[in-house]
């Protein structure tokens, strides 16, 4: 079934997607964020072939909020969660770090997800309690033991909910470098295969983490969130904060500068 979802993932980037790349108009959402006809194209193709790898509805980022909280709602026994481009705003700058993202989920857990860049070619999966993927290889493909000091964070500084900790996390920021690449999807999966060594963010879509943090996870690494409880507890179901590393020595480290800092 993974290998199914991959597929499907791939075709809608190639039919719907990448035909728009650099030659897409787009217009702001009531929230400020962008939409393009390629997002909403690939939202379309998805509610068609999902369905048919497994019959269960479809929750996507391009539709109105109280739809996708009826959905979230009543549907815990099976629920497909995509986000159809994430990094639009890159996707319409042709900046080429942007991708599409497929997750299953049930009883609120996800239990299999894609992550697709297409442009890279770079295929991030995962399935519960079978490891996580890159291309077929193994993830994480690097995992180093480093100080804080020296550590390469990825950190969205505007999406931080304390004035204090995005203060902080500019003037003295505990890591070595820090990255804003603008796709979430893809920061889960740069964890997972080591390229980022820690990370934080304010407040994530539930399609922008729900297959991330599973293929994070079956990478062996670990999180929080900035509330303090277990990453998947709580009802910040629609925006959920995190705090995560691959090494769990870092993540204490990490953890704590954090928690001292808020």
């Amino acid at each position: 079934m993974l290998d199914k979802l991959q597929a499907v993932v791939r075709e809608v980037a190639q039919q719907e997607v990448m035909p728009r790349f650099l030659a897409v108009e787009s217009r702001e959402k009531a929230d400020g964020s962008l939409l393009t006809e390629a997002d909403l194209a690939a939202q379309a193709a998805f509610a068609r072939r999902l369905p048919e790898l497994i019959d269960c509805p479809m929750l996507g980022e391009e539709m109105s909020e109280q739809t996708q909280r009826d959905l979230w709602l009543h549907n815990h026994q099976g629920l497909w969660v995509v986000d159809p481009i994430d990094g639009t705003t890159n996707f319409i700058n042709g900046f080429p770090h942007f991708a599409l993202s497929a997750a299953y989920l049930v009883q609120g857990r996800a239990r299999m997800g894609v992550i697709f860049n297409p442009v890279s070619g770079e295929c991030f999966y995962a399935a519960a309690g079978e490891g996580a993927y890159l291309n077929g290889r193994r993830l994480p493909a690097l995992r180093r033991d480093k100080p804080l000091k020296r550590a390469v964070a990825g950190v969205e500084i505007k999406y931080l909910r304390s004035g204090s900790l995005s203060s902080r996390m500019n003037t003295l920021s505990p890591v070595g470098s820090i990255r804003s690449m603008g796709c979430s999807t893809l920061d889960w999966c740069y964890l997972a295969a080591g390229r980022l060594d820690v990370y934080v963010h304010g407040g994530q879509k539930l399609w922008d983490y729900a297959a991330g943090a599973l293929i994070f996870e079956e990478a062996g690494g670990c999180l929080a969130t900035l509330e303090g409880d277990t990453f998947w507890s709580g009802e910040h179901v629609f925006k959920r904060s995190v705090i995560a590393a691959l090494n769990p020595e870092l993540f204490g480290r990490w953890l704590k500068w954090i928690r001292d800092n808020q």
